[in-house]
């Protein structure tokens, strides 16, 4: 009994997270073409719509918001935009996560080093943290955020959206050799990682 205990254990830990897998994106997926498809649905006539249409025309979208994002003057109107965003409390709270959280991983031109995988030394003690370099050139903002010889380091916080962005000397930093997506997902999940069967003896 124990051994098909255990079997059936190491069953739901392989299909669970397939299932969850599966789940969140058809919901995802249908509440895209939920949010698209009814309007669009009133543009075109009933015979003519087909299932998928929805999520065609979020692509469509997507795609023209990029290519609209690359003009100066569009930039300076979601700008404004943004800037109401972020004058509502609560909606400035979720947007400004959002936006810092897949931001993250939007290299910026000129900045090779941008988004390097480090680690860094809690001074006083033997801990380490995990983060990314998210900036090295400080001569757009306002004196005083970052200094000659420093680094605008993200630390990510685990199992949630959000953490702190702090600066210090670059040569205080140990380069990781690991992708940012890997290191995301290592601090995201607190470095758990699922061990195989063999592995656990389950």
């Amino acid at each position: 009994m124990k051994s098909l205990g255990k079997i059936l254990f190491t069953g739901v830990l392989t299909v669970l997270p397939i299932l969850a897998t599966v789940y969140l994106v058809i919901w995802l997926l249908a509440v895209v073409e939920d949010i698209l498809g009814t309007p669009l649905q009133w543009l075109i006539p009933e015979t003519y719509y087909r299932t998928g249409m929805g999520l065609a025309l979020a692509i469509v979208l997507v795609f023209v918001v990029g290519m609209l994002m690359r003009a100066y003057i569009v930039q300076r109107i979601f700008g404004w935009f943004e800037g109401l965003v972020l004058g509502v409390p609560l909606v400035k709270s979720v947007y400004s996560a959002l936006r810092d959280f897949f931001g993250l991983f939007q290299r910026r031109e000129g900045e090779e080093a941008a988004l390097q995988v480090v680690s860094l030394q809690i001074p006083g003690t033997d801990m380490r943290m995990l983060g990314f370099i998210t900036r090295t050139d400080f001569s757009d903002v306002p004196e005083g955020i970052g200094g000659e010889g420093e680094v605008a380091v993200y630390l990510p916080m685990s199992y949630q959206i959000g953490g702190y962005t702090i600066f210090l000397p670059r040569e205080s930093l140990t380069p990781i050799a690991m992708s940012r997506e890997e290191a995301m997902k290592f601090v995201l999940t607190a470095g758990v990682k699922m061990k195989s069967a063999q592995k656990n003896g389950v």
